[in-house]
């Protein structure tokens, strides 16, 4: 394995501390939310999460029409660590979406159309993985990724668009605070400035954690053409 490069020692360094920072902004500079109290602050690690995931599925399609022009194995590996970053945080988001609905909504989960198409897109890039596994050509897995994580992006702008498009109990806060959706609330400036800083330090580290899952996996790709060639 390489020695790890300085500037992803730096970007760990920095994604660690935009992480305390933006913890510490929500829960001692943030105003707690005069209707729902203290529960309102999931909302910063809510959609900051949700944030990466869909930020993954976008990296997964750039790094797949990269794939598909120039056959080029790290773009794969790209694509890979990218869904599997983006599931992971999808799965936080749909998570602490229960535990904010649980006293708002008084129930942990419902069949909301923002909730049914997370859990759909959740489930489609969960399938991607599960599909890989059963191919042995590198060059045709990898194939099948880049094209496969293409065509599967339609369910990310569906999941995002939803609360726009069909009607929801979910709350539209960035643009919306409808008043009479259960759950919605005004931004006042400390709030919208702790959910910027929440989003920026989110980004650092699905940047930092992509670099080390691509540094992972070409350790890996390096095992399996030795694995094959000794079975040749």
């Amino acid at each position: 394995m390489k020695t790890q490069p300085r500037l992803l020692t730096f970007l760990d360094t920095l994604a660690l501390i935009a992480m305390i920072v933006a913890t510490g902004m929500v829960f001692l500079y943030a105003p707690v939310e005069r209707v729902m109290g203290e529960v309102q602050k999931v909302f910063y690690f809510h959609v900051a999460t949700g944030w990466v995931g869909m930020l993954g599925f976008l990296v997964a399609v750039v790094a797949g029409v990269a794939y598909l022009v120039t056959r080029k194995t790290r773009w794969d590996l790209v694509g890979v660590g990218a869904i599997e970053i983006g599931l992971t945080f999808m799965l936080i988001n749909i998570i602490t979406g229960s535990i904010w609905a649980r006293p708002i909504w008084n129930t942990w989960w419902t069949w909301d159309p923002r909730l049914t198409t997370a859990t759909i897109m959740e489930l489609v890039y969960a399938a991607y993985l599960l599909l890989r596994q059963g191919i042995d050509d590198p060059e045709k897995r990898a194939r099948f990724g880049a094209v496969y994580a293409i065509v599967g992006f339609i369910s990310v702008p569906l999941t995002f668009f939803s609360i726009r498009i069909y009607r929801t109990i979910h709350p539209v806060v960035i643009g919306g605070a409808d008043p009479t959706v259960t759950g919605s609330f005004a931004m006042t400036p400390p709030m919208a400035q702790t959910f910027a800083v929440s989003l920026v330090a989110f980004s650092i580290l699905f940047i930092s954690l992509l670099w080390h899952r691509i540094r992972l996996g070409e350790l890996a790709q390096r095992v399996e053409q030795l694995r094959l060639k000794w079975m040749r």
